[in-house]
């Protein structure tokens, strides 16, 4: 049985209009198909879903309720179902669950990026200039990056001094949702993505779930566009880049911009300026600054575990 023929059978089963967790739930219960290679099957049931509908199946649809929760049912069962019952039905689902806020991964991805020694900063879009003006919608970044050449030998050091020391580092964006269910939620983070990561070397799209349909179209995207993709965990010392970004030159005319417009990623390229210009025997204090100003991270795994529990995000079993 294909993944799709389970879904029909668990709407059969049903009888009642079900979201995708309860297909989820139901195509385990009764062994439909093994999810024991896929790695997030909660995303794949709700983009196969959304594909009967886009493609005009005339075998499923599905409603829409005040919450924005879609509901999914077989059509030979309509004349069955009272649709106005969804909004209860949604509004008792809604009292007792509980979810996280995007901005809740931040604190995720810069532990992710602190154990690579990059040193990352949220930049708020509310915090900057005229924020609700629609040309300044897709230029900011969730969250900037840098990450400094370690050279350590006595060669290193005096071949660096004639070099540009713009070769000594690497800045990057970071574009960050909590999940990327279809194929059109992809390409519009994608392309947000793209838009908010011009001026820097690198670009990636960080998302918590990622449907597993998805990985053709993003190697695609990835290829044409240069734009990286992170997988983020709830444990962010397992998060891992499975589209690598690929590397550009600074466009300095952007950062002029973005300097003008929100002080923090000014006073983060600022912090940047003043590490590259310090003499060697001042670095040390240029790092603890940059500690200080830059996002906090945790540690370790029990503060993880603290964490995720406390912001409602889903542990996977190695936090557990």
């Amino acid at each position: 049985m294909t993944v799709k023929e389970a879904i029909l059978k668990s709407l059969e089963d049903l009888q009642k209009p079900s979201n995708h967790k309860e297909v989820l739930a139901n195509i385990r219960k009764n062994k439909y198909y093994d999810f024991k290679n896929a790695k997030t099957p909660d995303a794949t049931i709700s983009a196969l879903l959304g594909d009967f509908i886009r493609k005009n199946d005339s075998r499923v649809h599905r409603n829409k309720a005040n919450s924005g929760t879609y509901f999914y049912y077989l059509s030979k069962n309509e004349q069955n179902i009272v649709i106005e019952e969804l909004d209860t039905l949604v509004n008792e689902v809604q009292k007792i669950k509980k979810t996280y806020k995007e901005r809740d991964l931040h604190i995720l991805l810069s532990s992710y990026l602190k154990s690579k020694n990059i040193y990352s900063k949220t930049i708020l879009h509310e915090e900057s200039k005229n924020s609700k003006d629609d040309h300044q919608k897709w230029i900011h970044p969730d969250m900037i990056g840098i990450e400094f050449l370690n050279l350590t030998s006595t060669v290193n050091k005096a071949f660096m001094k004639i070099l540009n020391k713009a070769d000594t580092f690497k800045l990057t964006s970071y574009e960050i949702k909590k999940e990327i269910n279809t194929d059109y939620e992809l390409k519009k983070c994608y392309f947000q993505a793209v838009s908010n990561s011009s001026w820097a070397n690198y670009g990636y799209l960080v998302a918590f779930e990622i449907s597993d349909s998805l990985k053709d179209e993003m190697e695609r995207l990835n290829q044409s566009f240069g734009i990286g993709i992170i997988e983020l965990k709830a444990n962010p010392y397992e998060s891992k880049i499975l589209f690598q970004s690929k590397f550009r030159e600074l466009d300095f005319k952007t950062i002029d911009k973005l300097c003008k417009v929100n002080q923090k990623y000014e006073s983060f390229i600022e912090l940047t300026e003043k590490a590259l210009a310090v003499q060697e025997r001042y670095y040390k204090s240029i790092e603890k600054e940059f500690d200080e100003f830059c996002d906090k991270y945790l540690l370790i795994e029990s503060e993880v575990e603290v964490y995720c529990k406390q912001k409602n995000i889903p542990l996977n079993d190695s936090c557990e």
